[in-house]
């Protein structure tokens, strides 16, 4: 008998249950007599035991719906080794649930502070396998993680929907689009969606470049201009404070997001109107697209190889279109950013784009 744990953390994206599938079917293949263990809503299922058994008919059907269905939360890596209120071990708990279940391998799905506890789980001695997830596509050691993609799509879309209305009424537009820490996504769907600004995380802007920008359209005789915009974007002035102070002054900003901080300011520079477009969640939303479909398939099948080997401690990854085992250690605590010198930012801005900088 084999018995294998399922488990999602963090934020949804459109592919979790493709890449599920995956695994399972895979799995399914090989053995007469495997188990599944859903482990609900995360991490938290697996400290407090709360799980279900699969049947292969959950895995039916799943290939192209978006969600996870078998919950997700989020449990911070910084406060894992804390007790609960009250007073729980939390990484004994999940120790204590594996073994109580007779577990043989945990499957993980999730993003970069997901990967740093399946590593300290793999470390306390755990067999687990995990799998690359999140539309930031920020994760070390594979060139793409599934549900970026389909997060593109959905933010390119909002970008080309904005295109008609600020070119009937002469407008800036923002696009916000999501990414705290990493540019991943919004560098790609501002080049997709023809965005003639694009702000990331990894080059900080300055005000004036960007209304530099926009004058120089307008002397072109362009009645319009769209900014690509990540939530996590940040000024020079900003970026050269401490963590302290950028802290202590994002609290007592009154803006709702970067975005609108940069539209105030644009507006007051220029006399433009600008109008504010923030997507938001419907970026993790909706069915995975065909690409992030085959990717999670491959994916899941590579996963369940690695159980199928008893190789452990690793995260499955895609390096130049292959699918290889990446080890967890050189995995965890790390983010793949936009190297802004790197080939993409300088065809970009051979284009005309401009970053701010």
């Amino acid at each position: 008998m084999k018995r294998v744990g399922f488990l999602t953390s963090g934020g949804d994206c459109q592919s979790l249950n493709a890449t599920m599938r995956g695994v399972a079917k895979t799995l399914y293949q090989k053995y007469s007599d495997v188990e599944i263990y859903g482990i609900l809503e995360g991490y938290k299922g697996l400290i407090y035991g709360n799980y279900r058994k699969m049947k292969s008919s959950d895995f039916s059907g799943i290939l192209t719906e978006g969600g996870t269905i078998i919950g997700t939360s989020r449990q911070p890596f910084k406060k894992m080794r804390d007790p609960d209120e009250n007073g729980l071990d939390k990484v004994k708990a999940m120790k204590d649930n594996y073994k109580r279940w007779g577990l043989d391998c945990l499957v993980v799905l999730g993003g970069n502070g997901t990967h740093k506890t399946a590593n300290m789980l793999s470390e306390e001695g755990l067999n687990v396998v995990t799998l690359p997830k999140t539309i930031d596509n920020d994760i070390w050691g594979t060139d793409m993680t599934f549900g970026f993609q389909s997060a593109v799509n959905i933010a390119t879309n909002a970008i080309d929907c904005i295109h008609t209305t600020a070119a009937s009424h002469g407008r800036v537009f923002i696009v916000e689009v999501m990414g705290h820490k990493v540019g991943w996504l919004t560098l790609h769907a501002g080049i997709a969606g023809g965005a003639d600004i694009i702000l990331l995380p990894e080059i900080p802007y300055d005000i004036k470049s960007v209304v530099k920008a926009l004058e120089k359209r307008n002397k072109e005789g362009k009645r319009f201009s769209i900014l690509a915009v990540a939530e996590g974007a940040i000024s020079k002035e900003d970026a050269a404070l401490s963590k302290k102070e950028l802290k202590a002054k994002r609290k007592a900003n009154l803006f709702p997001s970067i975005s609108y901080q940069i539209g105030q300011e644009i507006q007051e520079k220029t006399g433009q109107e600008v109008r504010i477009t923030v997507p938001g969640h419907t970026q993790r939303g909706g069915e995975p697209c065909p690409y992030d479909r085959v990717i999670s398939s491959r994916l899941g099948a590579a996963a369940a190889r690695l159980i199928i080997e008893e190789k452990y401690g690793y995260m499955v990854g895609l390096k130049d279109n292959e699918i290889v085992p990446v080890p967890l250690g050189e995995v965890a605590g790390r983010l793949k950013m936009v190297d802004p010198d790197s080939s993409i930012i300088k065809e970009a801005k051979g284009l005309g784009i401009c970053f701010g900088d």
